[in-house]
């Protein structure tokens, strides 16, 4: 069995000497992995850094067994642009960890965050316009994964205005006005996440940041039986100082 696509490198693993287990985002067949003969040679490392873009093809007996990748020279190695930028760093090793741990190998739903993805990722070098777009694939990575959150009225009346928490409990949108009693205890709804003409503040990504990383940890990692990645944390550190 064989296949070629295009993918977003996740991640590796040595494998033996030289070998290399490479972990890809695809643009058609979801998450996968395969063994890179020569992969982790000095030569050959740069290639295969996290988040970097390639073509590339895969080639085994049985669909559901490691195969072996053959793969051509990264089209876009970002990492390499953004060396003396900490925070995009952490932002590209978040973006990847949190696809690693929330992805099953063969999971064709990554197939549906691979454009929001490559679109992420060649933003990480605008400092101004990234960190919003994060917050808002993160939304976008709950939806694929069947916990999605609906923004679009409030739960207690209905309107479609005025909107600025969201329930920690049903993942629904509330006027803070109509919720007085509780609203402590709900998650506050920056406006750039329900209107792309919203301006951003930086206590705008922290607020969403909270928003997305309470129901990734709640309903997809606690699910899993598996911690928010650290890679994730970090990058929140990195924003919030």
């Amino acid at each position: 069995m064989n296949w070629s696509d295009d993918g977003i490198i996740l991640g590796g693993r040595r494998f033996g000497e030289g070998g290399l287990i490479l972990d890809v985002l695809t643009r058609a067949n979801g998450r996968r992995s395969g063994l890179v003969y020569g992969g982790n040679s000095r030569k050959r490392r740069a290639q295969f850094e996290a988040g970097n873009s390639v073509s590339l093809s895969w080639s085994g007996r049985l669909e559901n067994q490691l195969g072996r990748f053959d793969v051509a020279e990264a089209s876009r190695e970002r990492t390499s642009y953004v060396l003396e930028d900490p925070k995009a760093l952490a932002a590209i090793s978040a973006v990847t960890a949190i696809l690693r741990a929330s992805l099953d190998e063969g999971d064709v739903v990554g197939s549906a965050m691979f454009e929001a993805t490559e679109m992420l990722l060649e933003q990480v070098e605008a400092r101004e316009i990234w960190p919003a777009l994060y917050v808002r694939w993160e939304l976008g990575l709950l939806a694929a994964l069947g916990f999605g959150l609906d923004l679009d009225e409030c739960a207690i009346t209905g309107v479609n205005d005025g909107l600025t928490h969201v329930s920690p409990r049903t993942g629904r949108a509330v006027r803070g006005s109509e919720a007085e009693d509780y609203v402590s205890r709900l998650l506050r709804l920056p406006g750039f996440l329900i209107s792309s003409a919203a301006p951003v503040t930086p206590e705008d990504v922290v607020d969403g940041l909270k928003l997305t990383g309470y129901f990734l940890e709640a309903r997809v990692f606690h699910a899993m039986n598996r911690a928010m990645p650290q890679e994730r944390e970090r990058l929140v550190k990195r924003l919030i100082g």
